[in-house]
């Protein structure tokens, strides 16, 4: 699977996450539509939290501490509320909508 953006192609891995990192807002709505999501302002607010966790620490947190921080920004965030916005998953289906590396933490997700 790849995704082509600008003329360019972009590979994944088998389940469609992202190579190599891809900042770009168009990358992101393009991946949101291929896994049917409209963005909405909220959506970008987690999708910028996860790709500047993973600019300064090279890797995306688990959603426990995915939850605790979007808690400091969204107070009324809970984990029904994330998976409303990401109904796959939010620790995997944000990450992978925010153009980035699969996450691998504690059972090799």
């Amino acid at each position: 699977m790849s995704y082509e953006l600008d003329g360019v192609t972009l590979e994944t891995d088998d389940d469609g996450y992202l190579i190599e990192a891809d900042y770009r807002d168009e990358m992101a709505t393009l991946i949101a539509q291929s896994e049917g999501i409209a963005l909405t302002p909220t959506h970008w607010q987690v999708i910028q939290y996860l790709r500047e966790v993973f600019r300064e620490e090279g890797k995306t947190p688990n959603f426990r501490n995915m939850l605790k921080d979007i808690q400091g920004f969204i107070p009324e965030a809970d984990s029904k509320f994330l998976y409303d916005l990401f109904p796959v998953g939010p620790a995997k289906q944000a990450v992978k909508i925010a153009g980035l590396p699969k996450p691998f933490g504690k059972g090799g997700y």
